[in-house]
């Protein structure tokens, strides 16, 4: 699973943007430290994708991604954003969770179905309130690294079915 890595480093709650750029932007600052790659060099990546169409898949969530040269190794991170930011999703949903991928090109076989993995992962309704509702870093890899279809009901979730029992 490509969240197997993923560190305290590579996950950011509640991020503050101005819109989708200002997004893709932070993150590659971010990934940049991390990976020695220029940051400028990330953001032109990612945005050159994002131009080419919507990383937005719905449900309040995008997987902004990049093949890179300059990698060796699969890069991935998190970030849940502090105000829904409009991605052009085609259910018209802004997005709060974003899960950026950068790919290293000479291993571009493997590309397609991670981030099909990565799409049904993190379509799970679980994973998403979970993700909506982490308090940190550690519940955030916590919930990545879990089977969705193992995962106990997010904390609002049992409040709402509790209260639905009890009418």
């Amino acid at each position: 699973m490509i969240f197997r890595n993923l560190s305290e480093e590579d996950v950011t709650l509640d991020l503050v943007t101005k819109g989708k750029h200002s997004a893709l932007s932070k993150i590659a600052v971010k990934i940049a430290r991390k990976t020695e790659v220029d940051d400028q060099v990330v953001l032109q990546s990612l945005w050159t994708r994002e131009s080419a169409g919507t990383t937005g898949i719905g449900r309040g969530i995008a997987i902004p991604h990049a093949m890179l040269r300059s990698i060796s190794c699969p890069v991935a991170s998190f970030t849940r954003l502090a105000v829904p930011t409009d991605f052009g999703s085609p259910d018209g949903d802004p997005v709060d969770l974003v899960f950026t991928l950068l790919w290293p090109r000479p291993a571009a076989t493997t590309f397609l179905p991670a981030l099909a993995q990565l799409c049904r992962r993190v379509r799970a309704p679980r994973v998403c309130e979970g993700l909506r509702l982490a308090r940190s870093s550690d519940e955030v890899m916590a919930i990545l690294d879990s089977d969705p279809r193992a995962m106990k009901e997010p904390p609002i979730l049992d409040r709402a079915a509790t209260w639905v029992s009890l009418r």
